[in-house]
């Protein structure tokens, strides 16, 4: 009897086999592997002596009319499917049963023991099943199956998939069954070592992405959708070399490149459902799932060789707001972020499109690091850019039109400016062209006055020329950037990630403070250090600082910097004029702290480019609009502005 079982096993197996296309001479050794369920199997949960193929088939009953041969007595369990904000099907039916998926679940449910056999009773088992392999009735964090038919089409997804019901697979192992995605579309339970190195019972070898690009297309353009895969080909994710660590748990296979799509997803047991994000490692509970997903790799761990940059490490610092509470990502939000500013790595950066910045060019454009990412139009402020073209866009995301922005203390003091738009957190109007003055981001350079301070090249950090040629434009990351960044001579990432200064600031740069508006002056650096150490460090960058002490473009700034030391933020804005007045005109970014300078005696603050002379109370010293300082307009006597 045991010969003809045995016999009866290895005929079913080879009928299988053969019928699934599989070439057995591909796999050396017990092609059952761990489906054997002996202890020579590494099996969790195992039997003594070789049952072999009896866990699972008996060759003259099993489940008679619901599955013939089929030994495993099925799971009647109700299963809750994946979903998500992206999710382009109808949803998930629940597997029929007695065929396709539900056999599988039958043991990896976990609710059924292992070797229930319907012929024969319960088989002798030792162990138990791994919680890696028992994924419960909450399929939340597994890869869809058992859709509901017909599937619908999405520029995600190779064209004959619905279209014909055939996956791109070249070698046809990866396929529908019965027209639907089911466990079997990706995994042969015959044959566990078809992919040598990932050993779970795939269908066909799933390094760089072969697997995943049976069903999923980065390259396929539908109109009227965005494909959120765009891109995908030739990226970093899909080529990068760096060796990979098993403890990092970010895939299989030896590189990232030969990863692909699995550094990131989990095809199972993945913690962040929607989408299949990894976890981080090591674990990190407090952050959110998106975060976490890149943390393994850019947190400055050992599981890479080489080790990227430490992106987390500079977030660390005083970065950006990564999500808490209630403001976390969704792939599917809008790309205004109104009420939910929050800024996982995604916002910035498409994890499908990104490479590696090796060449700093000059603004405005986009760099590699940031292709593919969304953007909303300095036009208009609503505008989506999908893809968007220039940096700046992607940062009005956030800091454009959206509501429910806040200033948060923790980027440090904030100066309230005389002139202001309604919303004075909408950089927009600031860096108009419109404006009367702004520093040039979203456009050219234009201002017809001279500015002898400004250098031919910006500053390295220790003060040497840069490579970057002062041009027209300046991207918003020559100011708000890691303090150690490597473009401008650091060992660090590039980008606003964090930094050791106020408001993400690349360099130090001192706000003079006063206790009521008009009053003394605090915070202030008389005779301050000029160079790239100093407290106008971030000014420094782009400006020869002795020339403005030498009072090239203004009689007073010698007086006020060195004498009173005075910030530059008391009298300049860093964005430009975001709305206009008729006292304050806003030539050379000319717009008081309101917190700093107050009203001479009532008058409106004003100021007068064509004379340079001031109407405001600074400093505990009236500022009269004939040019002269001392007492206010009282019938006191005035004294002369020093020349």
């Amino acid at each position: 009897m045991k010969k003809i079982l045995s016999l009866a096993c290895a005929m079913i197996l080879t009928l299988m086999t053969l019928a699934h296309g599989f070439a057995v001479a591909q796999v050396s050794g017990d092609v059952l592997g761990m489906h054997n369920l002996t202890a020579a199997s590494g099996a969790s949960v195992y039997s003594q002596g070789s049952l072999s193929c009896t866990f699972c088939h008996a060759p003259h009953s099993g489940l008679g009319g619901i599955t013939p041969l089929f030994n495993q007595k099925l799971s009647t369990q109700t299963y809750t499917p994946y979903t998500s904000t992206t999710y382009s099907q109808q949803g998930n039916t629940q597997p029929t049963l007695g065929i396709t998926s539900s056999l599988c679940l039958s043991c990896h449910d976990g609710t059924v023991g292992v070797g229930q056999s319907a012929a024969y009773g319960p088989l002798p088992m030792i162990g138990s099943l791994n919680s890696v392999d028992s994924f419960g009735t909450t399929l939340t964090g597994s890869h869809p199956f058992s859709l509901v038919l017909p599937m619908k089409d999405a520029s995600n997804l190779v064209a004959s998939l619905v279209s014909q019901g055939k996956t791109a697979d070249p070698t046809g192992a990866v396929k529908l069954v019965n027209g639907n995605i089911e466990c079997t579309s990706c995994h042969s339970p015959h044959v566990q070592g078809i992919d040598r190195i990932a050993q779970n019972f795939l269908v066909r070898d799933s390094s760089n992405a072969q697997m995943c690009l049976a069903c999923h297309d980065p390259n396929r353009v539908v109109q009227g959708q965005v494909n959120p895969l765009a891109g995908f080909t030739g990226s970093i994710h899909q080529t990068a070399t760096n060796q990979v660590s098993p403890d990092g748990h970010v895939g299989s296979y030896p590189t990232v490149g030969v990863n692909a799509c699995t550094s990131c997803h989990m095809s199972h047991d993945a913690v962040a459902t929607a989408r299949l994000l990894r976890p981080a490692t090591p674990a990190a509970p407090g952050n959110d799932s998106v975060t976490q997903d890149c943390m393994t790799c850019h947190n400055g761990g050992t599981y890479l060789s080489p080790v990227p940059m430490n992106v987390m490490a500079e977030v660390a610092k005083t970065g950006h707001p990564l999500p808490s509470g209630n403001n976390f990502h969704d792939a599917a939000e809008a790309a205004l972020l109104n009420n939910n500013r929050h800024a996982t790595c995604v916002d910035c950066h498409n994890a499908h499109a990104s490479n590696q910045t090796t060449q700093f060019t000059a603004p405005p454009a986009l760099r590699p690091s940031q292709a593919g990412v969304t953007g909303i139009s300095a036009a208009d402020g609503v505008t989506v850019l999908t893809p968007a073209i220039n940096q700046y866009e992607d940062c009005l995301r956030c800091h454009g039109t959206s509501t429910g922005k806040q200033r948060l203390i923790v980027y440090g003091y904030a100066p309230t400016r005389v002139v202001s738009a309604p919303d004075p957190l909408n950089i927009i109007p600031e860096f108009a062209s419109t404006a009367t003055s702004s520093h040039p981001v979203t456009h050219d350079r234009t201002s017809p006055l001279p500015q002898p301070s400004l250098l031919l090249n910006l500053l390295n950090q220790n003060g040497t020329a840069s490579a970057r040629a002062m041009g027209t434009r300046i991207f918003c990351t020559d100011c708000h950037n890691s303090d150690d960044n490597r473009e401008f001579g650091g060992a660090g990432p590039n980008g606003p990630h964090g930094s050791n200064n106020s408001h993400i600031l690349e360099r130090n740069y001192q706000f003079s403070q006063a206790a009521v508006p008009g009053g003394v002056v605090t915070n202030l650096f008389p005779n301050p250090d000029l160079t790239f150490t100093g407290p106008y460090a971030m000014c420094a960058k782009c400006h020869d600082l002795t020339q403005i002490v030498g009072n090239t473009s203004f009689t007073q700034h010698s007086l006020h910097i060195s004498q009173y030391g005075f910030s530059c933020s008391v009298c300049h804005t860093a964005h430009g004029m975001g709305a206009t007045s008729p006292s304050i005109t806003g030539e050379r970014l000319v717009n008081f702290d309101a917190n700093v300078v107050g009203e001479n005696n009532g008058a409106p603050i004003a100021y007068n480019r064509s004379t340079n002379t001031c109407t405001l109370m600074c400093h505990a010293v009236a500022h009269n609009a004939d040019g002269s300082v001392g007492a206010a307009k009282t019938g006191k006597p005035k004294l002369p502005i020093k020349k």
